[in-house]
């Protein structure tokens, strides 16, 4: 390849990934359900509309296990059809859900437009951003990309977070469900035009002697087999579950110090959260994504512990709670940048998509901790369970990062 073409090939690959990060940007309304949530309880549990307390996660956990699940057929339909196809398919499902959502109060209705079909949206869009980015640069960059694509999913409550509370403020909860469906439909489907693969036979350039890629593509049907998948399953559910679990309660959790400036922490996690996974991706090219991965789970272990006392506090702490939250979301966000490195570097590109989709569904599974999480809030007035069983989880997925096989070089 020339030099010209090495140029052109790169700021491609520039402006696919950025795409990617632009899509993640919208998709990532997921991370605003806590603020959302304040507005149901305000507007929906009542005798009149009959929401329950104890319901008030299940939306987002429908959401979470839809979006795991699409990403197995989404992954697919990446890999055959392309990203483009892929991600506009996801722009649409995601504002038809809102669009929706903002027609009626009833719960079982919620279940369908944000649980169903803001699930299958968020899977459709997810799948296609980072493959084709991945695939423009050489191994060495693996992290670094993964990173800033899926940094655009942990970013969006920086934005939402005060957005949201403006609408909802001004407009109610479902006109603003209406203004934001419209907006991401319109968004994600201009961005998904941009996003495409390399051509036949094209080889990233600058791939250097300690970076060569995985032996093989394996497929789905073969990775399964791996005790690698298992044991990476397993610990993506800890560290997602530990994460959600707290992303999805934030704003609640922070009222008590913080009251009405609660969004806050909302959207300061969220800049934790995007740079985790920049952080995170950058460090596992460097030391490897083992090593990175369990030093991250450990420190979310810690703050697991650290956030008892805080999220109790009402003695006015609102900077080490605003300071954990951050933490938090930097660690929880390293995982989504870890995850799909190790799936390029373990089993290739050749079936990708649909490959990391399959490992997604730990996520998913992950997000049913934040519903027990809410249920064990409502009998018992607050969190310290959950925080205790979500350390445990994490210190466990610590010691299985030991039995993850690196992956056979090529050559």
């Amino acid at each position: 390849m020339t030099e010209p073409q090495q140029t052109s090939a790169a700021n491609r690959g520039w402006i696919v990934t950025f795409a990617g990060l632009g899509i993640n940007l919208a998709l990532g309304v997921l991370y605003a359900w806590s603020m959302f949530k304040d507005a149901i309880t305000r507007e929906f549990v009542n005798d009149k509309v009959g929401w329950k307390a104890s319901d008030l996660n299940d939306p987002y956990t429908l959401c979470c296990l839809v979006f795991a699940g699409a990403m197995i057929i989404a992954g697919r339909c990446q890999d055959k059809l392309g990203p483009r196809v892929t991600a506009t398919l996801g722009g649409l499902l995601i504002g038809a859900g809102m669009m929706l959502v903002s027609t009626t109060t009833s719960f079982a209705m919620w279940m369908i437009g944000f649980g169903v079909l803001g699930g299958l949206g968020m899977g459709f869009g997810y799948s296609s951003a980072t493959p084709p980015a991945l695939k423009w640069f050489p191994p060495a960059k693996t992290g670094l990309i993964a990173g800033l694509v899926v940094a655009g999913f942990g970013l969006a409550p920086v934005y939402l977070a005060p957005l949201s509370k403006f609408l909802v403020t001004h407009y109610q909860l479902q006109k603003s469900m209406l203004i934001l469906g419209s907006a991401f439909l319109v968004v994600i489907v201009a961005l998904s035009q941009l996003l495409k693969n390399p051509p036949a036979g094209y080889v990233a350039g600058g791939a250097g002697a300690g970076s060569k890629p995985a032996a093989t593509g394996l497929s789905p049907g073969e990775i399964i087999r791996t005790p690698s998948f298992w044991i990476l399953w397993l610990i993506y559910f800890a560290g997602a579950g530990a994460g959600l679990t707290v992303i999805s309660s934030i704003s609640g959790m922070a009222k008590t110090t913080m009251k009405e400036s609660a969004f806050i922490a909302v959207a300061v996690m969220a800049i934790g959260n995007a740079g985790g996974r920049i952080a995170a991706g950058l460090l596992s090219d460097k030391i490897g994504r083992r090593w990175t991965l369990m030093l991250v789970l450990l420190f979310q272990a810690a703050l697991m512990f650290i956030a008892i006392p805080v999220t109790k506090s009402t003695d006015g702490a609102k900077y080490v709670i605003v300071l954990v939250a951050t933490l938090i979301g930097f660690n929880y966000g390293a995982n989504l940048s870890l995850f799909p490195s190790f799936a390029k570097d373990l089993w290739g590109l050749k079936n990708f998509g649909m490959n990391y989709g399959i490992l997604f569904t730990a996520w998913g599974a992950g997000s049913l901790l934040s519903s027990v999480a809410q249920r064990l809030k409502a009998s018992s007035g607050n969190f310290d369970s959950s925080f205790q069983t979500a350390a445990s989880l994490l210190i466990g997925g610590a010691a299985l990062t030991f039995l993850i096989k690196p992956p056979q070089k090529a050559g």
